[in-house]
């Protein structure tokens, strides 16, 4: 029960910043284009702002994918297995992605660590990069720990 609440939580929040960065990119967009066309005077750094944004709605979108197991895949053999093999075939991927985006995970991390020492900033507008690199690794441990209970969890279990 514990861990369904969780489960509901976190799908909301992620929810949430995902539909807010769309909405905010779309608005951003929207803004730079009218400036910069009708009154020809662009909004500065509307690029970078937009690339960060783009991380942040991929990075939150990524557990939400993950935990509704709705990722493109390749489905073509799967009738021809016995459900059993399939079970473990399925399990047996979820444990894999689940210790590749731990290993991707600890190296995001690294690097953030790296961009945080450096002070590394956006050329325009001079934001900050690293809490966005931080933010990254995050949402890719938490996207790995989604594929390891997923691959560790009875049948049904948040079904």
């Amino acid at each position: 029960m514990r861990m369904r609440k969780l489960d509901l939580e976190l799908n909301r929040l992620l929810s949430i910043i995902a539909a807010a960065v769309l909405f905010a990119m779309m608005a951003l967009t929207f803004v730079d284009v009218v400036l910069r066309y009708i009154f020809n005077a662009p909004l500065r750094g509307s690029f970078e702002v937009t690339e960060l944004m783009m991380v942040v709605l991929i990075f939150a979108g990524l557990p939400l994918v993950s935990r509704r197991d709705e990722h493109v895949v390749m489905d073509f053999l799967d009738h021809l297995m016995p459900p059993l093999v399939l079970r473990a075939v399925r399990r047996i991927v979820h444990a894999v992605c689940g210790a590749v985006l731990a290993g991707v995970g600890w190296l995001i991390l690294q690097k953030a660590a790296k961009m945080l020492a450096y002070g590394d900033t956006s050329s325009a507008l001079h934001i900050a990069l690293a809490p966005f690199v931080y933010l990254m690794a995050i949402l890719i441990f938490v996207t790995a720990l989604i594929h390891l209970f997923l691959a560790f969890a009875t049948p049904g279990r948040l079904d």
